[in-house]
Order: structure tokens, then sequence, then C-alpha cells
């Protein structure tokens, strides 16, 4: 990973054009080829990113990052502070805690929870960022899932970065995306709709077939 603190401006030319002014911020350079801008005050999104695959050409002043469809992110260095990589190694992924492991072994055992047509493919299908927790078919078409005991925006931003790369396969495209947890906060269901990603809230007492013991009118 390469981390570059910069005085810089920053221009997106593609389907979209959009303009950052100069100011400091963070470059990321990531193994797998993505750029993302970072401000100070964003925890979960960057200002701007390329996502992989893409190319970094570096001149004097101006680093260009093209896609392979010719967008462009072009950083304007008017001044760098620091320029520091790390060798950050193969990460171990996520380790999940003990009822989010069993929450996702259940679903697995049981996908129709998801409709009367979903099948399971694969737990822990593996991509080139990390492994997606299931991956069903409804019917013919992919979908992959997301399980959390509690899903924040976090969990979206997860899913949608799974979601980017599984659609670029031509035997897996189109993906849909699953969010499945106990308790979804408000804004992670917000973005996770604005995404066309749909939102399940999941019962882990049900799915593990254990009564509850309060009492009820009916």
């Amino acid at each position: 990973m390469r981390l570059v603190i910069a005085r810089c401006s920053v221009d997106y030319v593609g389907r979209l054009s959009a303009h950052l002014p100069p100011a400091t911020r963070l470059v990321m350079v990531k193994a797998d080829g993505s750029v993302s801008i970072h401000a100070d005050d964003r925890a979960y999104k960057p200002l701007n990113w390329m996502s992989p695959p893409c190319r970094i050409e570096e001149a004097p002043g101006v680093w260009r990052v093209v896609n392979k469809a010719g967008e462009e992110l072009r950083i304007t260095l008017e001044e760098i502070f620091q320029d520091t990589s790390y060798e950050l190694g193969v990460d171990p992924g996520l380790v999940k805690d003990g009822v989010e492991a069993h929450l996702q072994e259940l679903l697995a055992a049981t996908p129709t929870v998801f409709g009367e047509n979903f099948t399971l493919v694969r737990r822990e299908y593996m991509t080139a960022i990390g492994p997606v927790d299931l991956l069903c078919r409804d019917g013919g078409a992919s979908v992959a899932i997301e399980v959390k005991r509690r899903a924040t925006i976090d969990a979206v931003e997860q899913l949608t970065r799974y979601l980017e790369l599984m659609n670029r396969d031509p035997l897996l495209a189109p993906v849909a995306g699953i969010l499945a947890a106990q308790q979804i906060v408000p804004q992670a269901r917000t973005l996770a709709e604005d995404r066309g990603i749909r939102c399940v809230y999941v019962d882990y007492d049900a799915l593990r077939g254990v009564e509850r013991d309060e009492l009820t009118l009916f």
C-alpha cells in the first residue's frame, strides 16, 4: 500500500465529471491497483476513487489514473508532504464472532429463508478482495449475501465492493445483493435500498429452532 499526503486538486473525467479544488488530502494506492482520495472527515467513503483494473501514469506534478473504459482520475499535486509505501502482506480476512459465524452456517443450511427458489452455491465464496459469506442462486440468478449480527453502513459498503467485482464476471453476472442481519441500522438500510441491495432481518433463535420464553397473546 502507498500512502501520499499532499496538497492536490482532483478531476474525474468520464461518464460524469467531478472536481475537487486544492486541499490537503490522503491519496491511497492499494496493491489491487485501486486509487482513492480521502479527506480527514469521512470514516467510510473516499471523496473520489478509481476501482481496478486501472493504470497509473505518473508525471511531475500530475497523476493520471485511467481505467479500461478510458475514464480518468487526474490528480494535480501542488505539494507532497509524505510519500510512504508499506507491504501489508495477505490479509486473513474478517474473523466473525461465534454468533455471526453460526448465523452464516444456519442460513447456508436453510437458504429458502430468502425465498423458496434459493439454493446455496457456496459458503465463503472467495473474490479478489475477500470472501462473500454466501453465494446463492435464486432460480438461475446469482445472489451474494453478506451476513452480520448488526449491519451498519460499513456492511453496505463491503457488499457493494463485492457486487461491483462479481458483476464483472460473465459467468456470475448479473449478481444481486442481500444484506442479512439480526439488526440493521436505519442509515444502512437507506443506503442499501438506494443501491438496490435487499435487506433481510433474520431471527437467530428461530433458525436454531429455539422457542422464545416470552408470553404472547396469540
